[in-house]
């Protein structure tokens, strides 16, 4: 089976070259609108689910989390650390 479509042969007209270029400059710009639109709606949407996701503070969680901030120093870095002099290797 074989399909084959109908050779494109540019119009000899030449009112039939520029409609055909301005055809195909309106389906590009429209393309172009519908593109930005629906990227804007996309942006809009995803701000409008950050908003109404934010997490906010209840009084509850003030309260249990009120000796947990007069515990906590800025300066220091919490976690679990090992020297590593220069002469070794990590692996020793």
């Amino acid at each position: 089976m074989h399909f084959s479509l109908p050779s494109m042969r540019h119009p000899r007209n030449p009112l039939i070259r520029i409609l055909s270029l301005l055809i195909g400059i309106a389906v590009i710009g429209v393309m172009l609108v519908f593109g930005l639109v629906v990227a804007g709606v996309l942006l809009v949407g995803g701000f409008v689910l950050l908003a109404l996701r934010r997490p906010t503070r209840s009084s509850d969680a003030r309260v249990g989390s009120t000796a947990a901030n007069r515990a906590h120093e800025p300066d220091v870095l919490e976690g679990e650390f090992v020297v590593v002099q220069r002469g070794r290797s990590a692996t020793q």
